[in-house]
């Protein structure tokens, strides 16, 4: 292996490192490590091409970041001359891909106050607010999506509403509502949030249930559903491991 490791010198060790690097950004599993450590260049080429190559796809909305900056310099421009409801909700969506959440959550304030019928607007400003660590002003918009359309983003609304009276301190009300939406809803921040929730009331049973149910999904996932859930498999598998058996 060290004749191969020289044979390939210095792009054996590129690649390698390339290998790690993508490890501990993605966390796949704990096995490629070994297999990259150990194998030299050709465990770095196996990894690469069996865990990096797929994650290109993951990649599709950086890929389109040079466009959406030209899109919003536009509309940032238009909506001067035009300052309709719908431009500022399109910039406000933009500026949100592009992790701008004062910018965007501005924007869809002046989104519905040109127009303030769109749900789509409301929502992105709580969820920017939420995300902000805003939740009091979160609160508000999310109960009036959740209030029009329960079903509102696939249940996202009413978890995000659940979390955001979790965050203050309306914990019966996040309960009796999270316990609606896990009802119908599977999406794993749903579940983690809820479980943090249970976990801050010392329900620590319940509480590693709904974690557990997050690592459960992932023997029945496809690999690419594997790949977009690993954030919430790793939260959860941290929940696991703070919160006592």
């Amino acid at each position: 292996m060290g004749h191969l490791t020289g044979l390939f010198y210095p792009w054996g060790l590129l690649l390698q490192g390339a290998a790690i690097l993508h490890f501990i950004k993605r966390r796949p599993d704990t096995y490629w490590l070994y297999i990259v450590l150990f194998l030299g260049p050709i465990g770095a080429v196996v990894y690469l091409i069996a865990e990096a190559l797929p994650d290109l796809g993951l990649l599709s909305g950086s890929l389109k970041v040079f466009p959406r900056r030209k899109r919003i310099r536009e509309l940032e421009a238009l909506v001067q001359a035009n300052p309709s409801a719908g431009n500022f909700e399109e910039l406000g969506d933009l500026y949100m891909e592009d992790g701008k959440l004062e910018k965007a959550r501005a924007a869809f304030d002046r989104s519905i106050s040109a127009r303030g019928d769109s749900l789509d607007a409301f929502y992105r400003r709580g969820v920017c607010a939420l995300q902000l660590g805003d939740a009091v002003n979160a609160v508000p918009d999310l109960e009036r999506v959740v209030a029009k359309d329960p079903v509102y983003d696939f249940y996202r609304a009413g978890g995000l509403l659940a979390h955001a009276y979790a965050l203050t301190g309306q914990k019966e009300r996040a309960e009796a509502l999270f316990r609606q939406v896990t009802a119908r809803s599977v999406l794993s921040e749903t579940y983690l949030n809820f479980a943090d929730l249970l976990a801050s009331e010392g329900k620590t049973a319940e509480a590693r249930e709904w974690a557990q149910r997050v690592l459960d999904k992932k023997l029945a996932m496809p690999s690419y559903l594997k790949r977009r859930e690993r954030p919430w498999f790793r939260s959860a598998s941290k929940l696991l491991k703070r919160v006592p058996a």
